[in-house]
């Protein structure tokens, strides 16, 4: 198991260089950020030269990215084009969204795979059909259009919530928002998790265990479940990445200043510094979570060693 960690992190560091280096590239070629900093106005030729001077902007692309890389393993990410510390808009943005993607993934695990085993477990019946058109309906639907009608319905209509999140973001807040950002996620879990229950049923191992006359409860949670889980884990797993990065509609719906609300308002800004230092912490989050759903395999099926 040590090895398999060790030679797992040694994997993560060509991925990362490589990922925030392609993300260094396609963000600087955005555009001219400078342009930005003056409003509608073109910037005069002095004032630009300066401005790019003082960001480093001057300097070939490649050094840039060697400066930032060397400032980023010193825990410093830039400063924003407002003077703000970068890590100063982290501090106040990964709380938040760490709240609303815990929201986000309480809801998968327990409602996603509650019915993806209730469908898994009596497929063929009215009550999977239903399931299974209720999570086609969900996953057609837009997530900007699901946040709209709940905020609607909910915070308007019948006013049981607030239609806009406080800046505190107290996870009674995040309720709604966490089912709007998880309810594509959920609707996947369920079906992953009814078809893995549904072909596992009719395995060599599920049909000995209840042959040797095993409760059903017992057969179905210490042989079944746990073995059909194992596609399930790695979908949340490396969903946690997707659920932080891609709250940009939910947040702005909410108007929850989170991740999403900050790389938004870094592209629409073209504030380099603040996007590519988001994504670098979100693409650690995205190893993190692979890293730790490998470790879970060996503890969900023990046929599995890491040598």
């Amino acid at each position: 198991m040590g090895r398999y960690v060790i030679r797992r992190l040694l994997q993560m560091i060509p991925v990362f260089i490589g990922a925030t280096l392609l993300i260094f590239l396609m963000v600087n070629v955005m555009g001219d950020p400078i342009a930005g900093l003056c409003g509608d106005k073109q910037c005069d030729p002095a004032t630009a030269a300066q401005l790019k001077k003082e960001f480093g902007l001057d300097k070939p692309v490649w050094q840039q990215y060697l400066t930032y890389m060397g400032n980023v393993f010193t825990g410093d990410f830039g400063t924003a084009f407002n003077g703000q510390e970068v890590t100063e808009l982290m501090a106040s943005a990964f709380p938040v969204t760490i709240r609303l993607t815990i929201v986000a993934i309480v809801f998968e695990i327990f409602i996603g795979i509650a019915l993806g085993v209730v469908t898994g477990l009596r497929r063929g019946r009215p009550v999977d059909t239903g399931v299974l058109l209720l999570t086609l309906v969900v996953i057609s639907v837009p997530t900007f259009v699901t946040g709209l009608l709940l905020q609607l319905l909910f915070g308007v209509e019948w006013g049981w919530i607030k239609p806009s999140v406080s800046p505190d973001a107290a996870f009674g807040e995040l309720i709604v928002p966490g089912l709007v950002l998880a309810s594509v996620s959920l609707a996947y879990v369920t079906r992953l998790t009814r078809t893995s229950i549904a072909e596992n049923k009719r395995s060599d191992y599920v049909r000995t265990a209840v042959a040797k006359g095993l409760p059903r409860r017992r057969v179905i949670t210490r042989h079944l479940l746990r073995n059909s889980l194992i596609p399930v884990v790695t979908f949340i797993g490396t969903d946690i990445g997707a659920l932080m990065g891609g709250a940009i509609v939910t947040e702005r719906i909410f108007n929850i200043h989170g991740v999403g609300f900050q790389l938004y308002q870094g592209i629409l800004r073209q504030n380099t510094q603040t996007v590519v230092g988001f994504v670098t912490v979100l693409v650690l989050v995205f190893l993190i979570a692979n890293l730790l759903v490998d470790l879970l395999y060996a503890v969900l099926d023990p046929r599995i060693r890491y040598a």
